[in-house]
């Protein structure tokens, strides 16, 4: 621990110094002015992101040029330098100055003449609330560093766009936070088939994106073993349950929306397990909205699970989302549904999708994790 002392007396200066050797303090520098701190910390130097060794500023509230309270701003207008705390040293019994030294950011103050016992007690007490300050910032350093870790863990199992002659698999994905609980897959099974899948987990953040997580390690062989919608889902939901255990007070859950696309035999099945509805467009027109199926996944042990079959003509597009995407629609009060329609009628790409429903500006204050997937079949 390093303590700075500023006095532009030299007698108090040294009866500082007498006082910490006194308590085993050996690590101090002695100042005689407010500009001499300054140069210490280099406070011009703007891009300076540390500064030298300093735990505590034992200061003087009268001194030339700068006083203590000038400084004492100065320094806490600084980031790198506000956590430092100030104790001020002062003849004064003028309460609206020590008010205003307290307000400038000083966390305690001593009359001189100086105490000896009263002052080490000041500085121990400023000495634990520097040490707990650091360790909560070395802490929240450590945390984010973790979740960014996580977090492109997280986005690395997102599955790649995809595109051949006959299909076309892209999609576009905005978390909330650092951590998401939405998750979209594709996987190819044969050589017309593809089976795709979006699913948004309940709330976001950690306990959602571990739920999602887990999730994700089970989908490819659930999909590529299962293949047909309604065992997927139930077989989904079966993890759930084992998931959730008899002892879980708030089971997990999340909705889901998988289909099966047969390019040969040009038909879609499909379950949306409590999601948003999906909607399928021909020639820029939606002709059907993917809407049935059963409950949200993760809410009973047996779920009904009823599979709905459609046909296609050639060259369609097929749009899914997660509800973020509708909540931040609503929240710019328009109309919801209708408004998402008419831009995924309107543009046939994602980035012009996004740009249509001015998604970078919903973004600004997005409450929920976003996910649009985008699904071309081509003639």
């Amino acid at each position: 621990m390093h303590i700075v002392i500023v006095d532009d007396n030299t007698v108090n200066l040294l009866v500082m110094e007498k006082i910490l050797k006194s308590a085993n303090y050996h690590s101090f520098t002695s100042m005689s002015s407010a500009q001499e701190l300054f140069d210490y910390v280099s406070i011009d130097d703007l891009d300076k992101q540390d500064h030298p060794p300093m735990d505590l500023i034992l200061m003087d509230i009268m001194m030339p040029v700068t006083d203590g309270i000038e400084a004492c701003r100065r320094i806490q207008r600084l980031e790198r330098l506000k956590d430092v705390p100030i104790i001020m040293i002062t003849a004064l019994g003028d309460s609206m100055k020590l008010a205003e030294a307290l307000e400038a950011g000083a966390i305690d103050y001593v009359m001189k003449p100086i105490n000896k016992i009263e002052l080490i007690a000041r500085i121990k007490a400023a000495l634990k609330l520097k040490y707990e300050k650091d360790w909560h910032k070395e802490n929240d350093r450590r945390i984010k560093h973790e979740l960014e870790l996580a977090r492109q863990v997280q986005t690395s199992v997102l599955t790649p766009a995809f595109s051949n002659e006959r299909i076309t698999i892209s999609a576009e994905y905005h978390p909330s936070s650092e951590l998401a609980g939405d998750f979209y897959a594709w996987y190819r099974i044969d050589e017309n088939r593809y089976g795709v899948i979006v699913l948004d987990i309940m709330g976001h953040g950690i306990s959602s994106s571990l739920v999602c997580m887990f999730m994700a390690s089970v989908l490819r062989d659930t999909i590529t073993r299962y293949v047909s919608p309604e065992i997927v889902i139930a077989e989904l939901n079966r993890y759930m349950s084992h998931l959730n255990g008899p002892k879980q007070m708030i089971p997990y859950y999340f909705t889901a929306i998988y289909l099966l696309i047969d390019l040969k035999e040009n038909t879609i099945e499909y379950v949306n397990a409590g999601h948003p509805p999906g909607f399928v467009q021909q020639n820029g027109k939606t002709v059907a909205s993917l809407d049935q199926g059963c409950c949200a996944v993760g809410f009973f042990d047996q779920l009904d699970v009823q599979m709905s079959k459609m046909t296609f003509d050639p060259s369609i597009r097929i749009f899914l989302y997660t509800d973020g995407l509708l909540d931040a629609i609503d929240d710019s009060k328009t109309d919801t549904i209708d408004s998402l329609k008419g831009v995924l009628e309107q543009y046939s790409n994602l980035e012009d999708i996004s740009n249509g429903l001015e998604l970078s500006d919903l973004r600004e204050n997005q409450k929920d994790d976003i996910c649009i997937v985008s699904i071309q079949v081509h003639e």
